[in-house]
């Protein structure tokens, strides 16, 4: 029996993958710990691409709020297909001690609106770029007539009242006339939002107990991440035409876990955590309605994560696999310094300010929880097949323009073939099933409605292992 059950690991490790290519938050893969506590000699590459479908409704309500939402036009599929790899090598030093190099991409976002709605810019004439800044430079001059009168006379509230009545109206217009011009140069262009990374990741591990069951690993992480933010259409309010580029940076973290094996019953458990991480870097911002624009220096922390892998066999043929993965979504943002500052100088009826801290480009207010279990068969010596059903949390709902949907239930298959004993091809489809969501701007205003949206995963590993 242990024999066998040690060769049914050997047989199905490495079917299911992709868990977490479309999840929580900018979530796009899983931890490489899975391929660290591989039994011997082990690497492996593999492409993963997905498909996703989102479409939705942007909001008619003549006046957005948080609460307040009319079915509008139609919002076509604005998430884009991608596609990326991820490798990694792992060996035994001896009985004992095991070192290994792993590649992913574990943070990323692909979005590009389209059509006619209220995420992509419209067309404006000449004319009327025109006709909004002569409205501005009337505006503004009266806002200096009212000051004027003000400075004469600073203790009359009324000439107080209509001066800041006025310069608020100037403001105004002179966002109106920034924004038209800013529109004019770019028809019908559409929001869309790129985020990248890169983790680089070495790895120690050392095995302890009576059989060297146990295993404690970690090691450092390098991690480069850049990306992008083109804001169009009405649907943002005095922030449309936001740019905002953000350099690559650098950014350092370590990861570190424990696993349990015990291999005469195929059984494996472990328990994976990988720190955030800080980015330095640097933005360069442009707001058209307040025509500002420059280089500003930030920081991005990305999120830390935990994982917990599991599997044992069931019989000489069945492994029974489970994972579990936590991210605290809730605790990121993106705070671009333009951005901020230009939306602290909003106010309301009453002159104050309705957001006195400013507001971030991007935040969640869940965090993301993401379950599998699958069930992986041993045909003969060269074939296996899996199944596996998940589901991810979502981040929050109503949530960010950026990835409309709230969580999703996900089911699984794959395939693995052993073209020697230690060279495999495996390969893998997954269906996901996402949850529907309101989107909202970052004041809270809802501005779309997603619902009855999927994707496709596909995925081709290869790997090599030898004990």
């Amino acid at each position: 029996m242990s024999l066998r059950l040690q060769s049914l690991t050997l047989a199905i490790a490495s079917i299911s993958f992709a868990s977490a290519a479309q999840a929580a938050g900018l979530d796009r893969s899983t931890q490489p710990s899975w391929g660290f506590t591989q039994d011997g000699t082990f690497t492996y590459i593999e492409r993963i691409t997905i498909d996703p479908s989102i479409t939705g409704k942007d909001n008619a309500a003549t006046t957005p709020s948080p609460t307040t939402y009319k079915e509008g036009r139609d919002i076509n599929n604005m998430a884009l297909n991608y596609d990326f790899i991820n490798y990694g090598a792992k060996a035994d030093i001896n009985d004992k001690v095991s070192v290994g190099v792993f590649f992913d991409q574990p943070w990323g976002a692909d979005v590009e609106f389209k059509g006619t709605n209220d995420f992509v810019n419209g067309t404006v004439s000449a004319q009327q770029v025109a006709g909004a800044g002569q409205a501005a430079l009337a505006a503004a001059t009266a806002a200096k007539t009212a000051a004027a009168a003000y400075q004469a006379d600073p203790t009359n509230q009324t000439l107080a009242y209509n001066a800041a009545t006025a310069l608020k109206t100037a403001q105004q217009a002179g966002a109106v006339y920034n924004l038209a011009s800013n529109i004019a140069q770019h028809p019908n262009e559409g929001t869309n939002v790129s985020v990248n990374s890169k983790n680089f990741t070495g790895l120690v591990g050392v095995k302890f107990g009576e059989k060297n069951n146990w295993q404690v690993y970690g090691g450092p992480v390098l991690q480069k991440l850049e990306g992008e933010v083109h804001l169009r259409g009405t649907a943002y309010n005095s922030t449309q035409g936001y740019d905002g580029i953000f350099a690559q940076s650098n950014g350092y973290g370590w990861m570190a876990g424990l696993a349990y094996s015990k291999p005469e019953i195929a059984l494996k458990a472990a328990l994976t955590y990988r720190s955030d991480i800080d980015h330095d870097t640097v933005a360069y911002e442009s707001m058209p309605a307040t025509g500002e624009s420059g280089t500003y220096d930030m920081t991005i922390t990305t999120p830390k994560s935990v994982n917990v892998d599991f599997q044992t066999g069931l019989n000489p043929t069945t492994l029974l696999t489970a994972k579990l993965r936590w991210v605290p979504w809730s605790d990121f943002s993106i705070k671009p310094p333009l951005y901020n500052a230009t939306t602290k100088k909003a106010v309301g009826a009453d002159f104050k300010p309705l957001y006195p801290n400013g507001l971030n480009l991007i935040d969640y207010s869940e965090d993301g929880w993401a379950a599998e279990v699958g069930l992986g068969k041993r045909l003969s010596n060269q074939w296996a097949v899996s199944g596996s059903v998940g589901w991810d949390s979502g981040a929050g709902d109503p949530t960010t323009t950026l990835g409309p949907v709230e969580g999703h239930w996900n089911v699984g298959l794959g395939a693995k073939y052993n073209v020697t004993p230690e060279v495999a091809v495996s390969a893998g489809v997954k269906y996901l099933m996402f949850g529907d969501a309101k989107s909202k701007i970052p004041n809270g205003d809802l501005v779309g409605d997603f619902q009855n949206n999927d994707a496709w995963i596909y995925g081709l590993r290869l790997t090599y292992q030898k004990k």
